[in-house]
């Protein structure tokens, strides 16, 4: 499993990854918040340090609810109870307090990835709502049998979307999953990019804004 550690502490990280790699785990580290919103994507679990040189863990945690489900476990020299109450609201999966035991530690990311379902082997293929169908893996999205010119992120946007039909998908989320960082990442480039799907999938009421959120489709465009 592809593990991300964000510890600052040279030695703590270097004890965390040597651990967690005795169980058979990938782990990577960074020692910065901005570097872990960079890079997020590529890892299944995330052990969080409160403590990093360019921003509070708790403001980092938040950031990645943003844009991610991903199990994130805090591993702190904090103990104070009011630490473990705002980590726990803000998104934490599980809160541990420094020094851990390599057992607990390691039962502990094993109850979090069963309890996300992180081991499901299962990848949605295709997309169908109504007369627009989305191949995911050949990156082909027809509507009424007419193949869709659409251009790369247009696609990924459309693919994005109609994945998590029925539901909100914020600008947060498609701003990560398109351009890799959702709080650098130009607003302006999404707009750009919607206003062209939208012109091409010629679906009025499809894509609907929802106001300060972001975005989300019908389940059966007409």
């Amino acid at each position: 499993m592809e593990l991300l550690i964000v510890e600052d502490d040279d030695a703590m990280a270097s004890a965390l990854a040597a651990a967690v790699a005795t169980a058979g785990h990938n782990p990577t580290r960074v020692a910065r918040g901005a570097d872990a919103l960079l890079v997020h994507r590529k890892f299944e679990v995330i052990l969080l340090d409160l403590g990093l040189p360019d921003m509070d863990g708790l403001e980092l945690l938040r950031k990645l609810r943003q844009v991610t489900p991903v199990p994130i476990l805090i591993l702190t020299a904090r103990d104070d109870e009011r630490s473990v109450v705002l980590g726990l609201r803000s998104g934490a999966d599980d809160y541990l307090v420094k020094p851990v035991k390599l057992v607990e530690l390691l039962a502990r990311i094993e109850a979090v990835t069963r309890r996300a379902g992180r081991y499901s082997s299962t990848r949605q293929q295709s997309v169908v709502l109504g007369d627009l169908e989305i191949d995911l893996e050949r990156r082909v999205a027809a509507l009424r049998s007419q193949v869709l010119p659409l251009t790369a992120t247009e696609f990924d946007l459309l693919a994005l979307l109609a994945s998590h039909s029925g539901s909100v998908v914020t600008r947060e989320q498609i701003l990560d999953a398109l351009w890799g960082d959702a709080f650098v990442a130009s607003s302006r480039s999404l707009d750009v990019h919607l206003t062209g799907l939208r012109a091409k999938l010629q679906l009025p009421g499809f894509i609907i804004n929802v106001r300060g959120v972001g975005y989300r489709v019908e389940a059966d465009p007409a």
